[in-house]
């Protein structure tokens, strides 16, 4: 079956959007089995003759070491070399010399060592295979100090422009060139169909119809055409994740999609259609399993009923052999640790399955699934001609993209010249993209476009914030702790007002503004990343719900609105979010997703610079209600679609407050509804709740599942008791008296590794970014247990205390030394009754401090896992009694 080529159909407008005049490209239609895919960097004999000839060479030990794949800071080049290693990637987090300023000089010369230390591993025989380099340069090159930050896929799926994307495309290539990096993690073709989903950003659209159209033209600008992908100016492409990592039930990362195999093809899928005709040469496994069915039915042991990653029906029979791709499968971060009976370190079913290159990312990890592979495959139990099969993909690819005849890094034409990094016409590529990806939501008594006379009252948590602008995967993995002074030359909506209008004209003292004064308020979601960025069940879409932080921005559009001015509310988010009461408040509201470094595109659209209007129209249906999570557009390639049950909210399925399409532009008002008196939706309790009476479901406060307003923490007597966050890296913190360091446990870094050096104090603990508190009275209510995991490494040889706090002195806790588990390599799971702690003094309406450890000696263990559970969830019969623990 071939891809027919023909113009697709402009979305649907009932709200005086203009016409989405740059939708163009090949026309979406409708799959009835998986199609066979002509690539267009087809093979070549004399090609694959020197591959089979290489191959035929080569010891099981040099194959296995190009299937490995480790994280750049548990990999040394001395050991590259030693293994013969294929690959390595930098995660998020991990940069030269643990430098996050390291500039492209310092990341050329890292890459050197590498590809310098591989070339020598060879030297003396009768062949070599050069090394490389990927990536996560998924809205530019993101990971690197300078680099060109563009908005996220969420806001380029808005602006509806393929052409864009492949410029876009080309850019971000050669500033990865720049860093002497080969191959990119790009881009994410998911089709996000709940809003609660952490990674909704990550993809253009709900609907097939834009993946399908960018999908392609994104590849396109990465790779170029065969000869283009032999130059050192592109980078290997990857489409992930490989498939239906968008659909999960309730949107949790990781989970479990449940649909037809007709929706997998024709709805999750697209992308990677247009993606491999593009000449993709990698697509990545995804984390969550298929269920082929649309009502939860259990797992029944079918060969698609398990996680993908696992799954030789998606990888092998359907994308290799069926589609005919013969690129590199990689998986994700340690996915195939998720696969039933694996570890990281030990998962023959990953290779057996069609895996060719394994992201095993920790140095012991790594090391043991080179030796496993190779004694499995000397006793038989993965065949030989799997592992021939993933080493001439593997060496298929590098031939592809030249890697034989390009120098090392250092010698390459764009190599470490740092005004490629964050270039001017790169630059001024992501200022258009802001521009085209912005969407008027509401615009009312001719507010806009703003003029440069009048004084502006500039509030909003999101005013002058980068990590706001840029979100998740920028710089760190979570987008967070980063500051102005990490992206030279970038522009938050502060900084480009002061330009656009002087700061003569702005005001930041609400008590200086008056009735004349325009208020423009700039509001937003923190940065997050994958799992920590899901909406929680204990959790809904309400905005000013998630976080205290949140609320303010409601509150400075409420006293904005108070003083009679007029109000634009510019909102910053990941996803579409429940905002009605903003809406009501506002006289216009912009979704500005994540736009990035580029904030002048807004003001350029603000002001009507150069005639700029707004031309984004929705990618995604805006909700009504703080539980519609997943309200979507029905895909018009797919005849008699059946809606999975997931894809309803809690209350049943809504109709949107703004439907796929909309968008507003200058002259254009709305005719069909009233945006002053949108109903308000009153829940205070969590999307998958029935009410707030007790709580009937986990609220995770740490691990794999948390997210909302915890963060771990460290403080002492040494540091005076100032709290200092723990991130969610690698990188360790130290205050003197205790240290932790993220771990990976059940997920990416979802765990801590404590160590406690004795003094005159110190504290690892787990509190709301609130520290007034919030009120779980319903998890007493419940007659929860706190559960956490632990895995000890040094008893204390003092007392260890476990307490919850209720904002300092108010506490209760009790001393654990004799509860806890011997020195072992095991987890084992605590409970104590909450009541306990409601004994001995806790006020659980005022909580905010879930869990904190405290001694003055020495101790050291893993924790994880940490979580507040019902009765009713789980009956707790091995949970400490409060006799035992000391409680009344």
């Amino acid at each position: 079956m071939t891809l027919a080529a023909c113009s697709i159909p402009k979305r649907s407008d009932t709200n005086n959007a203009a016409d989405t005049k740059n939708a163009v490209g090949d026309k979406l239609e409708y799959f009835a089995d998986w199609p066979s895919i002509k690539s267009k960097i087809p093979q070549d004999d004399k090609t694959e003759q020197a591959i089979r000839d290489i191959v035929n060479l080569m010891t099981l030990e040099e194959k296995v070491g190009q299937m490995i794949q480790p994280n750049l800071t548990q990999v040394t080049p001395a050991e590259a070399k030693q293994y013969k290693l294929g690959s390595l990637l930098n995660g998020g987090g991990a940069w030269p010399n643990k430098n996050k300023r390291s500039s492209a000089k310092d990341w050329v010369a890292e890459a050197d060592k590498y590809w310098l230390a591989l070339d020598d591993a060879y030297k003396g025989q009768s062949f070599r295979i050069p090394f490389m380099w990927a990536t996560d340069a998924v809205h530019g090159h993101n990971n690197v100090f300078g680099a060109t930050v563009f908005p996220h896929n969420i806001g380029l799926g808005a602006a509806n422009d393929p052409k864009l994307i492949y410029r876009i495309g080309q850019a971000t290539a050669k500033e990865v060139a720049a860093t002497g990096l080969d191959w990119t993690f790009a881009p994410t073709v998911a089709a996000p169909r709940s809003y609660r989903w952490g990674r909704v950003y990550e993809g253009y659209s709900e609907d097939p119809e834009i993946i399908f159209n960018y999908a392609g033209k994104m590849v396109e600008g990465l790779q170029g055409d065969s000869a283009g992908l032999k130059t050192d100016k592109q980078v290997i492409s990857t489409v992930k994740h490989w498939v239906g990592d968008g659909g999960t039930k309730y949107g949790k990362d990781r989970g479990a999609t449940y649909a037809t195999e007709e929706q997998l093809i024709n709805l999750h899928a697209t992308g990677y259609f247009s993606g491999l005709k593009a000449g993709a040469q990698v697509v990545m496994s995804s984390f969550n399993s298929w269920h082929n069915d649309l009502n939860y039915a259990p797992v029944d042991g079918k060969k698609y009923n398990k996680k993908i990653h696992g799954s030789k029906y998606l990888i092998t029979d359907v994308l290799k052999e069926k589609m005919g791709f013969d690129g590199i499968v990689v998986t994700d971060w340690n996915g195939q640790s998720e696969i039933s009976g694996c570890s990281a370190a030990n998962c023959p079913a990953a290779v057996n399955a069609g895996n060719d290159v394994i992201m095993v990312t920790a140095n012991k990890d790594w090391k043991a699934f080179y030796k496993n592979v190779i004694d499995q495959v000397n006793t038989g139990v993965i065949p030989m001609d799997r592992i021939d099969d993933a080493v001439t993909r593997i060496l298929r690819v590098k031939k592809r993209a030249g890697l034989w005849e390009k120098p090392k890094p250092s010698l390459r034409s764009l190599a470490a010249k740092q005004n490629v990094l964050g270039a001017p016409e790169h630059r001024k590529l992501a200022r258009e993209a802001v521009r085209k990806s912005l969407v008027l939501l509401k615009h009312q008594d001719n507010v806009l476009p703003l003029k440069a006379t009048q004084k502006i009252y500039l509030a909003g948590s999101a005013a002058d914030s980068l990590e706001k602008q840029t979100g998740g995967w920028t710089l760190t993995w979570q987008g967070k702790d980063n500051s102005i002074d990490d992206f030279p030359g970038a522009s938050t909506m502060k900084s480009a007002l002061t330009k656009q209008i002087g700061a003569e004209h702005i005001i930041t003292d609400i008590s200086k503004a008056d009735s004349d004064t325009v208020a423009l308020i700039a509001i937003g979601e923190e940065p997050y990343a994958e799992f920590t960025g899901d909406i929680k069940d204990h959790q809904t879409l309400g905005f000013a719900d998630l976080k205290t932080a949140y609320a303010k921005d409601l509150k400075a559009i409420r006293d904005a609105k108070a003083l009679g001015m007029k109000v634009v509310t510019v909102f910053f988010s990941g996803r579409p979010m429940y905002i009605n009461e903003e809406i009501n408040l506002s006289d216009a509201v912009i979704a500005a997703w994540l736009p990035g470094t580029e904030a002048g595109g807004i003001t350029d659209v603000l002001y009507r610079v150069n005639n700029h209007d707004f031309t984004g129209r929705l990618a995604y249906s805006w909700p009504n209600t703080k539980c519609s999570t997943a309200i979507n557009r029905q895909p018009n390639n797919i005849p008699n679609y059946v809606t999975p049950r997931f894809e309803q909210s809690i209350d049943g399925e809504h109709k949107p407050l703004f439907p796929y399409g909309y968008g507003l532009s200058y002259g254009a008002i709305n005719q069909n509804q009233d945006l002053n008196s949108l109903i308000l939706d009153d829940r205070n309790y969590g999307c998958r709740q029935k009410s707030t009476a007790a709580a009937e479901l986990p609220l995770e406060v740490f691990g794999k599942a948390s997210g909302g307003e915890f963060q771990l923490r460290i403080s002492g007597a040494k540091n005076n008791w100032q709290a200092i966050p723990v991130p969610a890296e690698a990188n360790p913190v130290d205050q003197g008296e205790v240290s932790v360091t993220p771990i990976n446990y059940k997920g990416q870094y979802d765990a801590a590794s404590v160590k406690f050096a004795g003094g005159k104090g110190a504290q690892v603990y787990v509190q709301y970014e609130n520290e007034k508190g919030q009120d779980n009275l319903a998890y007493l209510k419940a007659d929860a247990t706190l559960q956490f995991d632990i895995r000890m490494i040094e008893q204390p040889d003092q007392p260890l205390q476990l307490a919850q706090h209720c904002v300092y002195p108010c506490r209760a806790g009790f001393e654990i030394n004799k509860h806890l588990p011997k020195v072992s390599q095991s987890w084992k799971t605590i409970k104590l009754p909450l009541k306990c702690f409601a004994a001995n003094g806790m006020n659980f309406a005022a909580m905010n401090t879930p869990l904190l450890f405290f001694t003055k000696g020495k101790a050291a263990f893993d924790l994880g896992n940490i979580r507040l559970v019902p009765r009713r969830v789980d009956a707790a019969k091995e949970a400490l009694s409060c006799s035992v623990l000391g409680g009344k």
